[in-house]
């Protein structure tokens, strides 16, 4: 079970900001903050707007238009919240390619690596009760479990799987398309593919991108509330701020429940589109199978950064980040940061899933803008242009 179309993304960094080639739907699930390298913020050709401007309605619809004309997505979608809360949203493209159909406004998308904040979250709560410490190694709450090559849970900590900061290899990258498309996997299969090669790294000694470190989380979470973790995330998160559109599909739920964009997927890059909307997103789990909106996605970051979801000091373990590549990516608990042409940074996670791609964040002083397209971007000018939307819905 190979990405046998993707290139290896168990660690952006190692990437040197080169997109790449082709994305297999396993490979996806690997980039929930997708190179690093593309995503800078754009330089400005003129003054930088300042730091609390909200974006005009064109100019959001401008780039989304880009990313239909220019880079071949069938569909762009965005929400864009001010910080006096005056939420605008936008599409462009169609949302069937088959019927020509529009795209429904704020439709809901699969958001792949964004459910790692939703995760880290849910670990950070049970932080903040007195059930979870963050350095505890992952062997106090499951002995024995995590071993292999290079590998012993004994030795790596809650906090360095939130940081990704483990070593731990990425089981994402040895799924191929139809087998992630098609399969219903279990958590600890996920694990288990992992644990068959040798580790990427020493615990704490880089920081490398893998979900297993979120499967790992998830594990954590069930075995510490006796709960499952869709019905603890529901729970502590999305009933808890009103996420009335966002939900953890039930095993064997392929489809998509609310009005939605058709997900469409290119593999190899040179290949034809594909519909990808109804598939099994059992792979992503803890790291990546919620469904949402962009404007639930704003909503969640909005609240978190508020302080609505975690105390305090949780959230300051939080938004405390290592470097994650070269573009001033910084990577905290499950949460990451990134520079904006208009000064500041806005915090978000992103994510990558067969037919769907999801970027965005908020800013602390109430702004908060998510886009997503339905395909992923297989090159780098359009992985740049999405990166360049949710920049100019931030800064105007």
């Amino acid at each position: 079970m190979r990405a046998r179309t993707g290139q290896n993304l168990r660690s952006s960094t190692r990437r040197d900001g080169r997109r790449r080639r082709a994305v297999s739907a396993a490979a996806a699930l690997a980039v929930g903050v997708m190179t690093l390298g593309v995503l800078a913020p754009p330089a400005a050709s003129e003054p930088a707007a300042p730091a609390a401007a909200a974006a005009g309605p064109a100019t959001v619809q401008r780039a989304l238009n880009t990313l239909v004309r220019d880079d071949g997505m069938p569909a762009a979608l965005a929400s864009v919240k001010d910080r006096n809360g005056r939420t605008r949203t936008y599409t462009a493209g169609v949302g069937d390619l088959t019927t020509g159909s529009e795209v429904p406004r704020d439709g809901q998308v699969r958001i792949g690596s964004n459910t790692k904040a939703f995760t880290a979250v849910v670990v950070l709560q049970l932080v903040g009760e007195g059930k979870i410490d963050l350095e505890a190694f992952v062997d106090t709450y499951l002995p024995g479990l995590v071993r292999g090559k290079g590998i012993d849970g004994s030795r790596i900590t809650v906090r360095q799987l939130l940081q990704h900061t483990s070593g731990l290899p990425d089981y994402g990258v040895h799924l191929d398309d139809d087998e992630i498309r098609n399969r219903y996997f279990e958590p600890r299969e996920l694990l288990d593919l992992a644990l068959d090669h040798p580790a990427d790294a020493e615990p704490g000694e880089t920081w490398g991108y893998s979900n297993t470190n979120y499967v790992l989380a998830g594990l954590i979470v069930q075995k510490v509330t006796g709960r499952p973790l869709a019905e603890e995330m529901d729970r502590r998160v999305i009933q808890r701020i009103g996420l009335r559109h966002t939900y953890f599909p039930a095993p064997g739920e392929m489809t998509v429940r609310e009005p939605h964009p058709r997900g469409y997927h290119r593999s190899p890059q040179d290949g034809p589109l594909r519909d990808f909307t109804e598939m099994d997103p059992s792979a992503g789990w803890a790291a990546g199978q919620l469904i949402s909106t962009n404007s639930d996605l704003n909503r969640f970051f909005t609240a978190l950064l508020a302080g609505r979801l975690l105390p305090a000091a949780q959230l300051a373990e939080m938004r405390t980040t290592v470097p994650a590549g070269t573009s001033g990516l910084r990577y905290g608990l499950g949460l990451t940061s990134r520079p904006l042409s208009c000064g500041g940074v806005y915090w978000g996670h992103g994510g990558d899933i067969a037919g769907y791609e999801t970027r965005g964040g908020a800013t602390d002083d109430g702004r908060a803008a998510n886009v997503a397209v339905t395909s992923i971007p297989t090159d780098e000018a359009a992985a740049r242009h999405v990166g360049e939307a949710v920049d100019r819905a931030l800064c105007g």
